[in-house]
């Protein structure tokens, strides 16, 4: 069972870190990412991590901004979010993958957490 949180609300500039436990370690062997859905969109991809943490990749839109890492000892995967943007307002959800690398298809990821809700003030 994953578990997101770390959301809330921030100025623009801010910064925050997501986490993503996982109690049943149903990712410890696979590949993780972050997703975000904000109101009237569809849901995209923001970042997303190998099993290991030796491959990452980001969406065009937050590179240089989100760092995503992991902590195997721990089950968790983090999400730091720095210089937040208003158009980084939107719920976000974590998800494991089926497999050991990393994804940017949402359809690659069986597992989901419930979201945590990030606002960014202007």
């Amino acid at each position: 069972q994953l578990q997101a949180s770390g959301g809330g609300l921030v100025q623009a500039g801010g910064s925050l870190r997501l986490s993503c436990a996982d109690s049943r370690r149903t990712f410890s062997n696979n590949g993780v990412g972050w997703f975000r859905q904000a109101p009237g969109k569809e849901r995209e991809i923001v970042a997303a991590i190998s099993w290991n943490g030796g491959s990452t990749t980001y969406s065009d839109s937050v590179k240089g901004r989100f760092t995503i890492s992991r902590d195997r000892s721990k089950n968790t995967v983090y999400l730091q979010m720095d210089n937040l943007k208003p158009e980084d307002t939107a719920v976000y959800y974590c998800a494991a993958g089926r497999g050991s690398a990393t994804s940017t298809r949402a359809s690659s990821y069986p597992y989901w957490g419930q979201g945590t809700l990030v606002t960014v003030s202007s």
